[in-house]
């Protein structure tokens, strides 16, 4: 959840939306295990199913930014593409995961001595880091919240604006499949619906984690912080017992409330400029 919710947090506040991120989850392993189970070595298969999970991203980006339309309406026609692809090529039956493949490397854990942490949350650190460096350390990063914060003012200083929107899609959808193939080998199952739902958790934890809806404002570290947030209420509520269903009440609670401290923010800010 970590690593889309840090996908769709670039994108955001590069301007834009994606709600297929839920079905790239579970094409780009459905992809990958397909592979493996035809002879493919390993790597090579996880690379195309990145490929994939790249090429929807570079589709939404397209249709958004070549036809003029909505990311939100391009992307959740994608995310029932995705969906029916995934399905399609399962055939009606989930492939089997070769379970003799040693994945260690990928879901495996590292011993460091008072713990012993999953080899996939070392990936999430450093994906983690390496955003967190280009969004505040480089020109690419200041142009990605030029672009969400102040388009025209982007424009007019030369920045390739549609550019940086493209290669955020990409970033954004392969981040997806990346995450779906690490959740696919963990537990050694791959199923059409992985990821359902997926999209809104991960837009959860970007609003949670300060990013502004109206683009040009947002962290990766804030995108980490509202993920062990939702993980931490879910926890929560499981270990006191309370009734499962309230999780999905107190998330959309910590949303309005993440929202309207923002916009007030936001507004007391404007009024000080002002």
């Amino acid at each position: 959840l970590a690593i889309v919710a840090m996908g769709i947090t670039v994108l955001i506040i590069a301007g834009e939306f994606d709600l297929s991120v839920g079905s790239v989850f579970g094409l780009s392993p459905m992809v990958t295990v397909l592979l493996m189970q035809s002879g493919w070595p390993t790597a090579v298969a996880i690379l195309i199913g990145l490929a994939v999970a790249a090429l929807i991203g570079f589709c939404n980006g397209l249709i958004t930014l070549r036809l003029k339309i909505p990311s939100f309406i391009a992307t959740l026609g994608m995310l029932f593409m995705a969906r029916s692809l995934a399905i399609v090529l399962a055939g009606g039956f989930p492939p089997v995961f070769p379970r003799e493949l040693d994945v260690s490397w990928l879901v495996g854990r590292i011993d460091l001595g008072l713990v012993t942490p999953r080899v996939s949350l070392i990936y999430m650190i450093v994906i983690a880091m390496v955003l967190g460096f280009v969004l505040r350390r480089t020109d690419f990063g200041h142009w990605i919240f030029a672009t969400g914060g102040h388009p025209q003012a982007a424009r007019d200083m030369g920045i390739k604006t549609q550019r940086v929107k493209m290669a955020c899609f990409v970033i954004c959808a392969t981040l997806a499949g990346f995450a779906g193939i690490i959740q696919s080998f963990r537990v050694k199952v791959i199923v059409p619906n992985l990821g359902t739902g997926l999209e809104m958790q991960a837009i959860a934890a970007a609003v949670i984690g300060g990013v502004a809806l109206t683009g040009g404002v947002g962290s990766v570290l804030g995108a980490v912080v509202g993920t062990l947030l939702i993980a931490m209420i879910e926890n929560i509520l499981i270990l006191s017992g309370v009734n499962a269903n309230w999780f999905m009440f107190a998330v959309g609670a910590m949303i309005v409330v993440a929202v309207v401290l923002n916009t007030q923010t936001r507004l007391k800010a404007e009024g000080i400029k002002g």
